[in-house]
């Protein structure tokens, strides 16, 4: 399973390490020390950051300054898988995207629910790597 340090998963969310601490501090998110460093679960923060999709505040988040031409960092929410063709869903900041690839692709890249990904947004394609 994923383990994500704080700051890795603020950056995910596109919110500041202090506001996910908080989280953290109020049981929002779950956490746990792994190495001396407090990490938080890729299911857990999956989660987290369906719960902030539909967020009001979502838009004041930093992350919410990156241009949709950009690669996207996120966490995969969801995979979706036939015998061809697979939906995953994702979270990168303050957006949803969606990505449908072949079943093959998304599981060469190994794309499971709490993993990081990098979204590639150009014109109406999504195409979505590992770090």
């Amino acid at each position: 399973m994923s383990t994500y340090r704080i700051a890795e998963a603020a950056e995910l969310l596109g919110v500041s390490d202090d506001t996910l601490r908080r989280w953290v501090d109020a049981g929002r998110v779950a956490s746990a020390q792994e190495d001396g460093r407090t990490v938080v679960a890729g299911a857990d923060l999956a989660l987290l950051a369906e719960s902030l999709a539909d967020h009001p505040d979502r838009a004041a988040t930093r992350a919410a300054a990156v241009s949709a031409r950009n690669r996207l960092a996120g966490i995969v929410t969801k995979v979706t898988k036939d015998t061809v063709m697979a939906q995953v869903e994702m979270i990168c900041g303050p957006y949803r995207l969606v990505s449908l690839m072949s079943s093959e692709a998304a599981d060469e890249l190994g794309l499971e629910r709490g993993v990081r990904a990098i979204a590639s947004v150009k014109s109406t394609n999504v195409v979505v790597e590992r770090p």
